[in-house]
């Protein structure tokens, strides 16, 4: 079984940074696709970016493009958020996610393993 364990949000101003990292355990991640999502209050869960196997193909959901960037460390089973240029609409529980398979796709339905979620907080 696959364990995901998110780290690194908080509280931060609007036009701050922060990282988020999350940490698989219980398999090795290669060959597959990891990503991000993130649920706001009384929104629906958003897709943020994924990253493909070995980490070539990435995709980033409209509303990040250009703020956010996603990379992974495939010796540590790890993969980042660098999220920049924040807004009080990022304001949400971040997700990381896993599929099996190298493809990336922006629906949480194509998603295997999910975290217990971090929240970030951007005030304005």
């Amino acid at each position: 079984q696959v364990q995901l364990v998110e780290s690194g949000g908080g509280l931060v101003q609007a036009g701050g940074s922060l990282r988020l990292s999350c940490a698989a355990s219980g398999r090795t991640m290669n060959g597959c696709a990891m990503g991000w999502f993130r649920q706001g209050p009384g929104k629906e869960r958003e897709f943020v970016a994924a990253i493909g196997w070995p980490g070539v193909d990435i995709l980033y959901g409209d509303s990040v493009k250009g703020r956010f960037t996603i990379s992974r460390d495939n010796a540590k089973n790890t993969v980042y958020l660098q999220m920049n240029s924040l807004k009080p609409e990022d304001t949400a529980v971040y997700y990381c996610t896993a599929r099996y398979g190298s493809r990336v796709y922006g629906q949480p339905s194509n998603y295997d393993y999910w975290g217990q979620g971090t929240q970030v907080t951007v005030s304005s």
